[in-house]
């Protein structure tokens, strides 16, 4: 139950930062508004599990503290010519929260955030960008934590 807690968390999570970039919402609206109607809640049809609130709190306030950081990072990971200013809006949140978790999360495997974050990206977006996520956040990955993939491919 925790893992779906978490789960649940890191998508609201990335559901709320792209509310936040899109809608140019402030971090106060967005956590009362997540916490308050969606997070746990049925809206339009769709029940939306309980998540960890303080993961969630963590990942939003994080990103939010650390973006200059967590942008110049995830830059120096994307292809020339593609800033994270012109990768689409869902993308950027997903790359944003996996790259907080790497950076700052160091109680969670490098494998388990890029695979969590791989599933969120697929709920929203296709097979090619979820492939981008998924090399964007391995080789972030293997920069930052490079001890947990020695002797690894």
């Amino acid at each position: 139950m925790a893992r779906e807690n978490r789960a649940a968390a890191r998508l609201a999570a990335t559901q709320a930062l792209y509310q936040m970039d899109v809608a140019a919402k402030g971090i106060n609206e967005i956590l009362a508004e997540f916490e308050t109607f969606w997070i746990g809640a049925e809206v339009e049809g769709e029940q939306y599990k309980p998540a960890e609130i303080d993961f969630f709190r963590d990942i939003l306030n994080g990103v939010l503290k650390d973006q200059v950081e967590i942008d110049r990072t995830v830059n120096t990971t994307l292809e020339d010519g593609w800033p994270l200013a012109r990768v689409e809006a869902v993308m950027r949140a997903v790359l944003r929260a996996g790259t907080y978790e790497l950076k700052k999360r160091k109680d969670i495997p490098a494998r388990v955030v890029i695979t969590e974050y791989v599933d969120v990206a697929a709920a929203f977006l296709g097979r090619e960008e979820t492939g981008m996520i998924n090399a964007v956040l391995d080789k972030v990955a293997r920069s930052l934590r490079a001890e947990e993939f020695e002797g690894r491919p």
